[in-house]
């Protein structure tokens, strides 16, 4: 009784487990949402009209077959200013909904977003949040 139990609850697991959100890193371009859905990559030399009527933007990892990841917690304005280019960017990936919660994002080595960057700019901004108020 002890095996088959066992058994069925590594057998859930393996089948519940790409479905779940995993910590990684992903690396691929900043491409706009409507050029990869058509299966076009965004036009190089042309980044500025591109983010101009691009609202949503996306991590191309895979062109060949069209693998996308959108980052929901990133706004467009930090995405915009690196399209064409390759990024990688760590953070929490769930897989079923093709997203991944970005922690920080690189751009060669250098880091150029964080979720604790952002968080240090807007206390700056507001002081000390006091949820009592």
């Amino acid at each position: 009784m002890k095996k088959v139990l066992v058994s069925m609850v590594i057998g859930v697991a393996l089948m519940v487990a790409p479905y779940c959100a995993i910590g990684a890193s992903l690396t691929g371009s900043v491409q706009g949402f409507m050029c990869v859905t058509q299966g076009k990559v965004c036009p190089i030399g042309k980044e500025d009209p591109v983010a101009a009527v691009e609202n949503v933007f996306v991590l191309l990892v895979d062109a060949a077959k069209g693998d996308y990841y959108f980052v929901p917690n990133v706004d467009r304005v930090v995405l915009a200013r690196h399209i064409n280019e390759e990024v990688r960017i760590e953070g929490t990936v769930d897989m079923k909904m093709k997203t991944i919660t970005a922690s920080d994002i690189y751009v060669g080595s250098k880091r150029i977003w964080s979720g604790s960057m952002q968080e240090d700019i807007l206390r700056g901004f507001m002081g000390p949040v006091n949820p009592f108020r």
